[in-house]
């Protein structure tokens, strides 16, 4: 089995008041998540922006995020996108950059058929010598992956070596550990089902939230693999208003926002996305100051 850790965070992209990436809060923020929990980061997801980055900045991101993690932990670059042969060029960009994985967005928007999206990945696969992680997210795709669409491309490409489940069903988590092969790794994509999601055979989360608790998530997936769940639990619950708060709109402006709290800046969303609404920054300064956060 690849292990490529148990808390990876979903990295945000800092930028500057005129929207430039912020090229030296990029390696401030590397570093911090660094040293609060995360094994790995992956780089230009969804939490990243990526559908407004360029691929130049792109590049670039996995080139100043490289240099900073020096050696520290892995580094997972979001290379997917709805074209194979675009997803194929930056995949095999982000691997002469010396990335130690890739994650794999299923396809958005065309719709593919399972028989699509097993070519798709197949062709993706063959192209590089990478470990790559699919990524479900049907809420922002429009098409959901099936587990037996997974366990297809599982058995067929032995460099696809886990999922990214934010499909949100546990039930189709459980039917795709069932099913695919049992060095498959799955992490959870919504930090609140990480707990109920590794008790159906997830090994923990690539998170959004380990941005603002990181040490108390790590402790959390610690504690259950180490077979305490009573304190998995106490913290999964104690952390639950946190979870639910940074997806109060689109996700990553809730938790631009709270790094801001915390006094780790990393500027507003690019447009389409906006900052919070008053009353979302107040339900998340809430949350922060309950928790003690801020």
């Amino acid at each position: 089995m690849i292990n490529l850790g148990k808390v990876m965070t979903a990295m945000v992209t800092p930028f500057k008041e005129d929207l430039t990436i912020d090229w030296q809060r990029t390696e401030e923020i590397t570093d911090y998540l660094v040293n609060n929990g995360s094994e790995a980061l992956v780089v230009h997801g969804t939490t990243g922006e990526s559908p407004t980055l360029t691929h130049e900045e792109e590049y670039e991101l996995y080139r100043v995020v490289k240099k900073a993690v020096g050696g520290r932990c892995k580094i997972i670059a979001g290379t997917g996108s709805n074209s194979t042969a675009t997803t194929i060029k930056s995949s095999q960009e982000a691997e002469k950059i010396g990335v130690d994985g890739l994650m794999i967005v299923v396809p958005y928007y065309n719709k593919p058929s399972p028989e699509g999206l097993y070519q798709h990945y197949k062709k993706v696969a063959a192209n590089s010598s990478l470990p790559i992680i699919i990524y479900n997210i049907p809420g922002r795709t429009g098409i959901n992956m099936t587990p037996e669409t997974t366990r297809m491309i599982a058995a067929d490409c032995k460099n696809v070596i886990g999922l990214k489940d934010a499909a949100g069903n546990i039930d189709q988590t459980s039917a795709t550990r069932q099913l695919c092969r049992p060095e498959f790794t799955i992490w959870s994509g919504d930090d609140s089902l990480t707990l109920p999601m590794m008790s159906v055979g997830a090994v923990g989360i690539i998170s959004v939230a380990s941005h603002i608790a990181g040490k108390d998530i790590a402790a959390m997936v610690a504690a259950y693999h180490a077979g305490d769940v009573k304190k998995a639990a106490a913290i999964h619950l104690k952390l639950l208003p946190l979870f639910k708060v940074l997806f109060i709109t689109a996700n990553p402006a809730p938790v631009k926002y709270a790094l801001e709290l915390i006094g780790r800046p990393v500027g507003r969303p690019r447009l389409p996305l906006v900052e919070p609404s008053a009353s979302e920054k107040e339900q998340i300064k809430k949350v922060l100051k309950d928790l003690k956060l801020a």
